[in-house]
């Protein structure tokens, strides 16, 4: 057998500023050929969020559970994250401390749509300033093209986080400037 290896694509910056509440969020779209309880179950379920971000453990239930994001390291620190809103397999809404300043917190909303067989899904997150739109940008960008590599048979390990950032840098300040 043999393999043959896809390569990746040149990063691009795919976020945009929406305003959501007078709140500036960055938005980003990705588009899976897949039914909506399948892209579902890829940003929810611990064991395909392993395969392109971390895993999580606890009771949804409760309103919060524990996450490491192993994606950068696999001694990736805990965070609690709460979850808002859970509204299978369309909406899910969570927050967490965040890691510069923990008074404060990030605030993530992930819809989903699917129509003709294909699902969309509509990333955000609460960007209040352009010095966090210069990391969480690019950031963004990564994780979800390592997701659809995951979910589409590539590898996320493929894919360089070096080459997001500080690269696409520029493009997300300009789109909270």
């Amino acid at each position: 057998m043999s393999t043959t290896r896809t390569p990746t694509p040149t990063p691009n910056a795919t976020g945009r500023r929406e305003d959501r509440d007078g709140t500036a969020y960055l938005v980003f779209e990705r588009s899976f050929r897949a039914p909506i309880t399948d892209v579902w179950a890829a940003v929810t379920e611990s064991d395909r969020l392993v395969r392109w971000i971390g895993h999580w453990s606890g009771d949804p239930a409760s309103g919060a559970v524990s996450f490491w994001m192993t994606a950068e390291a696999a001694d990736a620190p805990e965070e609690t994250i709460h979850i808002d809103e859970c509204e299978a397999p369309r909406r899910v809404v969570m927050r967490s401390a965040r890691p510069d300043d923990s008074s404060l917190e990030w605030l993530w909303q992930i819809d989903l749509a699917e129509n003709d067989g294909v699902t969309t899904l509509t990333f955000a997150q609460e960007v209040g300033d352009t010095t966090l739109a210069e990391g969480v940008g690019p950031g963004w960008d990564y994780y979800l093209d390592r997701m659809v590599a995951a979910e589409t048979g590539g590898d996320p390990g493929a894919i360089d986080f070096d080459e997001y950032f500080p690269v696409l840098s520029d493009h997300y300040r300009v789109e909270l400037a």
